[in-house]
Parts: structure tokens; sequence; C-alpha cells
């Protein structure tokens, strides 16, 4: 595929964690970066950040949940600026939802952000992008993705959702000029880690996970997994039988 120039980036989730990591990893590579998020005060802290770095990056108030307001927001932002080059839909949100406790509140809450959210993040500009014959959508996925994690059925399942629906759009749009990334974190230091009350194994710096991230997506790589202690089990465990698996899984819960 050939090279592509980024002006123009909107980043969602971006008040704190890898969203606001890769914002102003891009805002300091000369992108203009929109940096959408519910904390308005902590995406005008992340924008004076990178105004004293000599980068640009400008606060959007956004909930992802609004899907209609959503929609209409993205679509006018992208008329504003000329048309938006990239899309991150990143913006996510986790917690315990185990089977024998399952709650519907904290259910609907993680399909309405890492699933509804997503896709209507991802599918906001996409049409005009691909008028345009240019532009570059990222999901941020999960490791999460590949099996379901004892206690935390509805994030593996929306994960694996946002998985699936980047791959589908990865094939359609093979031959129209924009791009398709989809990354699988492990785990990495952010606010949804600090509340886990369980082992994370090889548990990442978020800088670390920043520069991984911001450099695959500028190469236009169609997946990244990190860190590779942790993908490459993770995607092993996709072929164990269920018998294996469920053992496994019991042992690590």
């Amino acid at each position: 595929m050939a090279e592509m120039s980024y002006r123009t980036a909107l980043v969602t989730g971006a008040s704190s964690g890898l969203g606001r990591g890769l914002a102003l990893w891009l805002a300091k590579r000369g992108l203009r970066v929109f940096a959408a998020g519910r904390r308005l005060p902590q995406l005008q802290a992340l924008a004076a950040e990178a105004q004293a770095a000599g980068a640009t990056v400008e606060p959007l108030e956004l909930d992802v949940t609004r899907t209609e307001a959503h929609l209409e927001r993205l679509r006018e932002l992208d008329s504003e600026c000329g048309g938006l080059d990239l899309v991150v839909a990143n913006a996510g949100v986790g917690g315990v939802t185990h089977g024998k406790r399952l709650d519907w509140d904290k259910v609907r809450a993680i399909i309405d952000t890492n699933v509804t959210g997503a896709a209507a993040t991802l599918t906001a500009v996409l049409p005009r992008m691909v008028e345009r014959r240019r532009g570059h959508v990222v999901g941020i996925s999960s490791l999460a993705a590949h099996r379901g994690l004892a206690g935390h059925a509805a994030y593996s399942a929306s994960k694996a959702f946002l998985a699936t629906f980047m791959e589908s759009l990865r094939v359609d749009l093979s031959s129209t000029g924009v791009r398709v990334t989809c990354i699988y974190p492990g785990f990495v230091k952010s606010e949804m880690t600090a509340d886990n009350h369980f082992p994370m194994p090889f548990l990442m710096e978020t800088d670390a996970a920043v520069e991984l991230m911001g450099t695959a997506i500028l190469r236009g790589e169609t997946e990244l997994s990190f860190p590779w202690q942790l993908a490459l089990p993770s995607r092993l465990a996709k072929v164990l039988p269920n018998p294996l698996f469920d053992a496994a899984a019991r042992r690590l819960r």
C-alpha cells in the first residue's frame, strides 16, 4: 500500500491511559489531533501539555454511548477539518461480569461503549473515506478477544466483536485506499487496570505500549499484538480443545 500522509486524527477515550498517550504521540509527530472523551478537564490538560511541546491537540467532549449525537458530531468534525485521515476507536470500559453473578446493567454498559460506541466511531466517516480513497480506521481490541476470560464474559466478547468487525472491514476495503488496523494490547498500566485484583503478567508501561501502537499505525500494519510473551500463548489458546482451555482458565481464575 502506498505511503499515506496524515494531517488529522481523532482518538476516542483520550482522557486517560492508552488514548491519552496515543493522542499526544500523534500530535508530537505533526498531526492535528482531536482528543475525544467525556472528561473535559483531563482533555484540556492534555491539550496544554501538547501545546507546551509545540504540538496540537484539540479537546472534544464526546460520549460514544450517545450514538446518534456521537455520529452527528464526528461527521460535522470531518467536514470542519477538511476530512479526518485517521480515526482510532479506543474508548473502552471493563469490569467483572461473572456468570454466577451476572448483572445486566454492567453487561449493557460494556456493550454500549465497547461494541456500539466503537462501531459508531469507526462507521461515522468511513463512507466519506471510501469516497476520498484515503483514510485509516483503527480499533483497539485486546488479547482478551481470543478466548472468553473467566469472570469477564462481556469484556472478552466485546473485544472479540471489535476484532472480527475490523477483520471484515479490512477485507472489504482492501482496494479502496482506506487502511484498517486492529490492535490487541495485553495488560498496560492505566486507570482501568489499576482496579484489577488479579495477576497481570507482563504488565507494560503506558509509554512503551503507545510507542508500539503509534509506530504500527503509521506503518499501516494490519494487526499488532503485544507483549509477545502474552500474545503468543493467547493466540495458541484459540486452538486448545475446550476441556483443556476450561481447566486452564479455572486454574488462572
